[in-house]
C-alpha cells in the first residue's frame, strides 16, 4: 500500500476545495488534493450560474467547474482522482519535522498529514420510499442537466420547493411536455425570483401539500403514488422519470469521530473554519454555513488555507 506524507490534506476538488488549494500554493505549502469522483464539484451538474460575480449569468456549472480546474493546473495543481477516503483518524506523533496528526485511508493509499481541510460537499437526500433504491439511475435522478433531455416531449415530475428544485424544474422546460411539482407544503421556499418563473411557466402544474408514497416500477417507473396531506386523497401519477430535490446529507462521515457535528450532521466551524479539532477545518457544503453557494464554498477556501498556514506555523514553534 502506498503511503505518502505532507503537511496538509485537501478533501474534495470541489469550489472550495479548489479555492483552497489555490492559496494553499500561493502560501507555499506542501500539500495533496485528493477528489473520488471529478474534479469541479457538484456544480458540473447545475446548467446555469446565475448570481456568481463576474459572469453576468452566462456560464454553466460544467464550464465554471472547468475554468477551476484549469487554473489549478496551470499553477502545477494536480488531484489525485479516485482516491476513496474510507476514513480519516487521528495518530499519536513528536513535534518534529516528521510530525503528522492525520492518515487518511483510502483505495490502495494512505495520506499522512499534519493539517487537513475538509470540503467533501453534501450528496442529494432520498425520499426513502418502495421502489426508490432500484429505479435510480433508471426513472429516478437527482440531476436534470443530466438526463434532462432523455424525457423530450414526455411528462416527469420534481418533487421539493426549495432554489434548486425550482431551477431544475424551470430547465427541464426545454425538453419535456409537462412538468408535475410536487411540494409538501403550499406555498415555495425558492427566491422571489425562482417562484415567478415558475408560477409563470405553463408547463408546470404545482401539487401542493402532497408527498411521494411510493414508486411503482421495475425496470421503468411506471407511476408515482401521491398523497394529498391536508385532504388524505391518494393520487396515482402516470410519469416517466422523477427528479428529487428534497436536501442535502453532508459527507461528513469521514471525520465524525474527530469534529463536533450539529444535528443535520454538518461540520461546526469557527470564523476561520476550524473545527474542534485542532489541524482539522472544513469549508462549503459540508460546514455549518447559513448560505450554500458556490461564492460562499471559495470564500470558505480561501480563509481555511490562510490559517491552515497559521496553524502550521504554530507546530513549528511548539
Amino acid at each position: 500500500m502506498d503511503e505518502l506524507k505532507t503537511d496538509l490534506v485537501i478533501v474534495g476538488a470541489g469550489p472550495g476545495g479548489l479555492s483552497a488549494a489555490l492559496y494553499a500554493k500561493r502560501a507555499g505549502l506542501d500539500f495533496v488534493i485528493v477528489e473520488k469522483m471529478i474534479p469541479g464539484g457538484q456544480i458540473i451538474n447545475t446548467d446555469l450560474i446565475e448570481n456568481y460575480p463576474g459572469f453576468k449569468g452566462d456560464i454553466s456549472g460544467y464550464e465554471l467547474s472547468k475554468n477551476l480546474v484549469e487554473h489549478c493546473k496551470s499553477l502545477g495543481i494536480e488531484t489525485r482522482d479516485y482516491f476513496n477516503v474510507n476514513y480519516i483518524e487521528c495518530i499519536e506523533g513528536d513535534r518534529s519535522d516528521e510530525f503528522n496528526r492525520f492518515r487518511c485511508a483510502g483505495d490502495n493509499s494512505i495520506i499522512k498529514s499534519k493539517a487537513l481541510i475538509i470540503a467533501a460537499g453534501a450528496s442529494p437526500s432520498r425520499l426513502n420510499v418502495e421502489c426508490e433504491d432500484k429505479l435510480i439511475g433508471k426513472s429516478v435522478s437527482f440531476c436534470a442537466s443530466c438526463d434532462g433531455a432523455l424525457y423530450r416531449d414526455r411528462d416527469v415530475a420534481v418533487v421539493g420547493g426549495g432554489d434548486t428544485a425550482l431551477e431544475e424544474a424551470i430547465f427541464l422546460t426545454r425538453f419535456v411536455k409537462k412538468i408535475y411539482l410536487i411540494h409538501r407544503r403550499d406555498e415555495l421556499r425558492a427566491v422571489q425570483v425562482l417562484r415567478e418563473r415558475a408560477l409563470k411557466n405553463e408547463k408546470i402544474e404545482f401539487l401542493w401539500n402532497s408527498v411521494v408514497e411510493k414508486f411503482v416500477g421495475e425496470n421503468k417507473l411506471e407511476e408515482v403514488i401521491i398523497k394529498d396531506k391536508k385532504e388524505g386523497r391518494v393520487t396515482n401519477l402516470k410519469v416517466d422519470a422523477v427528479f428529487e430535490y428534497v436536501g442535502w446529507k453532508p459527507n461528513s462521515d469521514i471525520v465524525k469521530d474527530l469534529v463536533e457535528l450539529d444535528k443535520y450532521g454538518c461540520i461546526i466551524t469557527n470564523s476561520t473554519m476550524e473545527t474542534s479539532c485542532p489541524g482539522i477545518f472544513a469549508v462549503g457544503d459540508i460546514r455549518n454555513t447559513p448560505l450554500r453557494q458556490v461564492i460562499t464554498a471559495v470564500a470558505d477556501g480561501a480563509i481555511a488555507a490562510m490559517y491552515v498556514e497559521k496553524f502550521l506555523s504554530s507546530l513549528k514553534k511548539s
